[in-house]
């Protein structure tokens, strides 16, 4: 099996689980580690046999703490746009993803590890979890996608007022905001993520995979073309075996 620079990645019973472990660093991102999480994510793209992906942090400070800013100061101007395209690509290619991704937010999820929770399609977080994008703080504005997608998350407004002050948000006023989708005590978060990655996993495939690529393409599509595309993938869907079988199974359950 392939090895990823400061990830750890486990697979067991249809789950991918990524864990970055920097834990000396709160799991900022470096270039070696984004790099890593770009490929690893590629690999479970094309593995059938993974139904739903977790991400999360190694320890119980930070999901991910945000981007190794030691190595970003330190950047040029070739390496600094490098970097942000890397960004920006590790988020897209987690909201592109085949499968459900479940981000298991065990502590700090600020800046870059903010952005990357937001590219996530269902938000876990402890009680203890804070979550933020504070790069004004450090004379620069989120560019992994955090000005993008928070305003889709939790409205225009809201958003500006996040991103202006750069708070930090407690779980619990996160979950108010639609920031994230549970807040569960952290000793049971890990087994409420599997829980439900296990219900998700459960479902027939090519329909959890059709239902994602449909409702995150309703955010970049007109309507009509969404309503399209949703009549498309039903009735290729209709065509499979599986819902054949499954609309069967509910018509003799009566």
């Amino acid at each position: 099996m392939l090895t990823y620079a400061n990830l750890d990645v486990s697979y067991t019973d249809a789950r991918a689980e990524i864990t970055v472990n920097r834990p000396e660093k709160l799991n900022a991102l470096n270039t070696a580690t984004l790099r890593a999480l770009r490929d690893l994510l590629a690999e479970i793209a094309a593995n059938d046999a993974v139904r739903v992906v977790l991400l999360t942090g190694a320890g119980d400070r930070a999901f991910i703490a945000g981007a190794d800013i030691a190595e970003m100061a330190a950047l040029d101007a070739e390496g600094l746009h490098d970097c942000l395209l890397l960004g920006q690509g590790v988020a897209e290619a987690l909201e592109e993803l085949p499968q459900p991704v479940l981000a298991v937010v065990n502590g700090y999820a600020l800046g870059g590890g903010c952005e990357l929770m937001l590219a996530c399609d269902v938000i876990l977080a402890a009680e203890t979890a804070q979550i933020g994008l504070p790069e004004v703080d450090l004379a620069v504005i989120p560019g992994w996608g955090g000005t993008q997608r928070l305003p889709r998350r939790v409205g225009t407004a809201r958003a500006l007022e996040l991103i202006l002050t750069g708070a930090r948000v407690p779980a619990l006023e996160a979950l108010r905001l639609g920031l994230v989708d549970r807040v569960v005590p952290p000793e049971r978060l890990l087994e409420g993520a599997r829980a439900l990655a296990d219900v998700m996993a459960r479902k027939p495939p090519a329909a959890l995979r059709a239902a994602k690529r449909a409702v995150r393409a309703a955010e970049r599509l007109s309507l009509a073309e969404g309503l399209r595309r949703e009549r498309q993938a039903f009735t290729a869907l209709f065509e499979m075996p599986e819902r054949a079988a499954a609309m069967a199974r509910f018509l003799r359950k009566g």
